[in-house]
């Protein structure tokens, strides 16, 4: 029975992900994790292109062209970092509206997959994923990583909350 259990949850995860992938590619015209870095970019706390690059899990250089790309298309500045040879990425006005539309976009992506399910199984379905969730052996890095595309304002209860001022 578990195997079918994880099976299906694999499936859905995919469900899950491919839904998000296309939402993001028609609001940003970008996949991949640029939409993972304007969310990140867009909690505000200022993070360096090292600690964006170990969120998402890129290579240096990568990190380096998703952040000139960024900036290039209006969505990002570079403002002083906390010290002198760190720079921080915040989000433009631009860019603070397309992070909205992302988060929004997501969970209208997802909301059809809930719409088979009654109040009460979604809210049984909510405990089981916070049960899963809270139970995963995670660092603060890798809880970073699980929420990178995570709308804080939605999830007042997170069962894997990353403090977002923490240094990488």
């Amino acid at each position: 029975m578990i195997d079918r259990t994880a099976n299906l949850l694999g499936v859905v995860g995919l469900a899950v992900a491919d839904r998000i992938e296309d939402t993001a590619r028609d609001i940003l015209k970008h996949a991949g994790e640029t939409p993972a870095a304007v969310v990140v970019i867009g909690y505000g706390c200022g993070p360096s292109n090292d600690q964006l690059r170990r969120i998402l899990g890129l290579s240096h250089p990568g990190t380096v062209r998703l952040v000139d790309r960024l900036v290039a298309d209006g969505l990002v500045e570079r403002r002083k970092g906390r010290d002198k040879r760190a720079v921080a990425l915040h989000l433009s006005e631009q860019g603070l509206a397309i992070r909205e539309q992302l988060l929004k976009g997501r969970l209208a992506a997802l909301r059809p997959l809930l719409l088979p399910l009654n109040n009460a199984e979604q809210e049984s379905l909510a405990a089981l994923m916070h049960k899963i969730l809270s139970s995963m052996e995670t660092t603060d890095m890798e809880r970073r990583t699980l929420c990178r595309l995570c709308d804080d304002r939605v999830c007042n209860d997170c069962p894997i909350p990353a403090d977002k001022q923490t240094k990488v």
